[in-house]
């Protein structure tokens, strides 16, 4: 199910995205899931990174989901956030032009999503105007 307006924000981990197109309204809202769930820190075994590596096929949906939305924000609690954009430079440069902004942000609700993004694109349409 893809999206076609003006505005999105996408938080994510590396369990779960959320993609809320709330140029019309707030209820817009896609909810991706990584395939299974990962274990990303190691306490014991071999030596290694301690990071899983990023998952594509999870990502490509988040892109999906994201549609041809005009401006998107990306936002989340850890590094899922920059593997994601990593993954839409190298994969998707299309949407990777239409990504504005990318900041950490914890496990808020969709309201509080919303609040951000709205605050977020309002700061940047009053420094650019209308694109």
């Amino acid at each position: 199910m893809a999206m076609s307006a003006q505005h999105a924000i996408v938080w994510l981990d590396h369990h779960h995205a959320i993609v809320i197109d709330f140029s019309f309204d707030d209820r817009h809202v896609v909810r991706v899931d990584a395939a299974e769930p990962r274990k990303i820190h190691r306490k014991s075994g071999p030596v290694g990174s301690g990071k899983a590596p990023d998952d594509v096929k999870f990502f490509d949906d988040v892109v999906q989901a994201i549609g041809s939305t005009r401006e998107v924000m990306v936002v989340g609690p850890g590094t899922a956030k920059v593997g994601f954009v990593h993954h839409v430079e190298r994969k998707h440069q299309g949407l990777s032009n239409r990504i504005l902004g990318v900041e950490t942000l914890d496990h808020p609700s969709d309201a509080e999503l919303v609040v951000f993004a709205r605050r977020y694109f309002r700061r940047i349409d009053a420094l650019y105007g209308p694109r």
